[in-house]
């Protein structure tokens, strides 16, 4: 497996993890969207197309290709193409779950073990922008799943790893949620009341996938700011979230 540190940086909030000409992954910023919406506010496949046409002199278009999504409060990993070739195999690594996603967080409470998975089926309000969590089939709902393990607990919290094996828009903040273990600060999944705005305690903190091309594993490593509520976390603790989980198996 080849680690990607942070080398470079598009920009001071967008720090570059990797990049060749099949492939960009960057470190996105919480609260920017994945991609344009009707809102008209920045998004991440629009600035890197930006930061591309910029840094490369390009006169014509950019493209730039989006493999996968992060909700908007959500920040960390997050992998782009830079051909269509690359998109549709990238975008295939997604749908055969070739694709692995880990992600850090903190939640109130204690999830019922240690270890575990979570199944689920989740149904989205569009008109609300929140999901319903059934334990069965239900009209519109689709399955969700993650694995999870307890990385340390602090006093009412919990650090915890998630590896998605399915993607559904806000699968981790509703399956928490509904094992009783909301993420901190996410008001909208029932977290208590906090002074100010505050992001969601959600990242992605890893990304590993076979290069479209040259089919080699990647994987793509980032940490999330020592602000709260992660500063009250070790860095040998996060940097353990990333290996307590076993190994994606891949080719």
């Amino acid at each position: 497996m080849s680690i990607k540190e942070t080398t470079a940086s598009v920009d001071p909030v967008l720090p570059v993890l990797y990049e060749d000409n099949h492939l960009l992954a960057v470190v996105k910023p919480p609260g920017v969207l994945s991609q344009a919406d009707d809102t008209g506010e920045p998004d991440m496949v629009t600035l890197l197309k930006q930061d591309l046409k910029v840094r490369y002199n390009k006169p014509g278009n950019v493209y730039v290709g989006l493999v996968h999504r992060l909700d908007r409060p959500v920040g960390g990993a997050m992998l782009f193409a830079k051909t269509s070739k690359a998109a549709s195999r990238l975008s295939e690594s997604v749908r055969s779950r070739a694709f692995d996603k880990t992600y850090v967080a903190v939640v109130h409470g204690n999830p019922p073990q240690t270890t575990g998975r979570l199944k689920h089926f989740l149904r989205k309000d569009s008109s609300r922008n929140i999901v319903s969590v059934h334990s069965k089939q239900v009209n519109e709902s689709k399955e969700a799943i993650l694995d999870y393990a307890v990385v340390a607990n602090r006093q009412s919290h919990s650090l915890v790893a998630v590896r998605l094996l399915t993607g559904r828009p806000h699968q981790i903040r509703a399956q928490m949620a509904d094992v009783g273990c909301p993420l901190v600060f996410d008001r909208k999944y029932g977290a208590p009341a906090s002074d100010g705005e505050r992001d969601i305690a959600l990242w992605s903190a890893a990304i590993g996938v076979a290069h479209p091309v040259t089919k080699d594993w990647l994987a793509f490593h980032s940490l999330p700011p020592q602000t709260e509520p992660w500063k009250q976390w070790s860095d040998e603790e996060l940097r353990r979230a990333l290996t307590i989980l076993p190994e994606h198996e891949h080719a």
